[in-house]
């Protein structure tokens, strides 16, 4: 009875949103200001470009090392505890960023950023999905990740309004990130802890146990898949949209691309798509047709991007937008993975699952196409070469996962 109580618009929502809002904008924040920032801290261009790779890849072993932490204290200590501690270290990391006078530094407090990052999203989407009901929790975990998206919306327009052409002005982008991150915990107030943890956690039962997930062969097949599926995501965003410049100009368009509007239109569309695929996903009654269908418009957008020679810029920003809207399934793809596991161990899932589809970027999909080039012959041919493999691997994992709609969650795993 409890949770057909709950309002889609209720405070673990709001929260839940609010907080990976910032999430997203201090996620990406560094990649929008990489240039100006490093600049400003006196490294050359070829330092910026080296430099930045590697604060980059510390803040994604940030991510997993984080992922794996907040995953398991979530079912350990309560899905409340985790979102907020998570909100505080990225908050105190966010500002860290804003003081920071040299590359080693910035390398590492985005490390700790990182750390702090990895757990606000499954910590929440998991407090969301246990508390509401069976049959509209798909909305809710869709809202909080629909709101959090347009953090790198956000992110980008920050950039423009305030980083001056000499770098000036990028510590403020940290200072705002940290103070909306702090006042985003006054609303804790009045936030309740999930009923079904509170439940188990007075059970005798293993609780944030990692380690149950490669000890039994179907929990196994289930944890992969729900990575998997996620490739498409960051295949997109990783690939096609960060090197836009690059595939543009392969294709002959016909004037300067800028990555960065490539995504801030893509997140843009991004959001759209992940508020409306719980609604379309409450009309199907199915979490796999809803993702399939947006499999279909990813896949359609996909072509459409590679046929693009000779095209106007704002033809390829348009592809972009239709790439994000076809992406935007990140909420169901948690949710699906939150759905699948008991509660001594949801956390846990929900909070690594989206880590290691993040860190799947720079493990599986660039290796792939950096490896691709070579033979390919041409950066334009690897891509839609990592582009088949890419989508034959998430398509079969999809197929092999569970429907989860309306699944009772008030369990546990033995």
């Amino acid at each position: 009875m409890e949770q057909k109580k709950q309002s889609l618009f209720n405070l673990a929502v709001i929260v839940g949103a609010l907080g990976y809002f910032v999430d997203i904008y201090d996620l990406l924040l560094f990649s929008i200001i990489r240039v100006p920032s490093l600049k400003a801290l006196g490294l050359s261009a070829d330092d910026i470009a080296k430099r930045g790779a590697d604060i980059i890849s510390t803040q994604m072993i940030g991510l997993l090392i984080g992922g794996i932490i907040w995953g398991v204290l979530g079912d350990k200590l309560g899905r409340l505890r985790v979102l907020f501690a998570s909100i505080i270290l990225y908050s105190l990391g966010s500002i860290a960023n804003g003081l920071v006078h040299t590359a080693g530094q910035y390398e590492l407090v985005r490390f700790i950023t990182g750390l702090g990052l990895a757990g606000e999203l499954g910590a929440g989407i998991t407090l969301v999905s246990e508390i509401m009901s069976k049959e509209r929790r798909g909305l809710g975990t869709s809202l909080v990740a629909g709101i959090g998206l347009s953090g790198a919306v956000f992110a980008y327009f920050i950039r423009v309004w305030l980083v001056q052409p000499n770098g000036e002005g990028w510590r403020t982008c940290y200072f705002i990130g940290g103070g909306l991150g702090f006042v985003l915990l006054l609303l804790r107030v009045g936030v309740l802890e999930s009923g079904m943890y509170k439940n188990m956690a007075h059970a005798s039962v293993r609780r944030g146990n990692f380690f149950m997930l490669f000890t039994n062969g179907r929990r196994l097949k289930k944890y992969l898949t729900s990575i998997l599926i996620a490739l498409p995501n960051w295949y997109v965003i990783g690939v096609l949209i960060t090197f836009a410049d690059k595939f543009a100009k392969e294709m002959n368009v016909s004037g300067p691309v800028d990555p960065g509007l490539g995504i801030m239109v893509a997140y843009a569309a991004i959001s759209i798509g992940d508020v409306a695929i719980g609604f379309i996903s409450q009309w199907f009654r199915s979490r796999k047709k809803a993702l399939w269908l947006f499999n279909f418009i990813t896949v359609v957008a996909v072509i459409w991007y590679f046929n693009l020679q000779n095209a106007t810029p704002t033809t390829l920003y348009w592809a972009c937008v239709l790439l994000g809207l076809g992406t935007g399934f990140w909420a169901m793809f948690v949710t699906m993975a939150a759905e699948q596991f008991g509660t001594n161990i949801r956390a846990t899932v929900a909070t690594t699952v989206p880590n290691m589809a993040r860190g799947s970027l720079s493990l599986v999909v660039l290796p792939l196409f950096h490896a691709l080039q070579p033979s390919a012959g041409a950066f334009y041919k690897a891509g839609w070469m990592t582009g088949i493999i890419v989508f034959a691997v998430a398509f079969i994992a999809l197929a092999l996962t569970e429907e989860t709609f309306g699944k009772d969650l008030n369990y546990i795993e033995v």
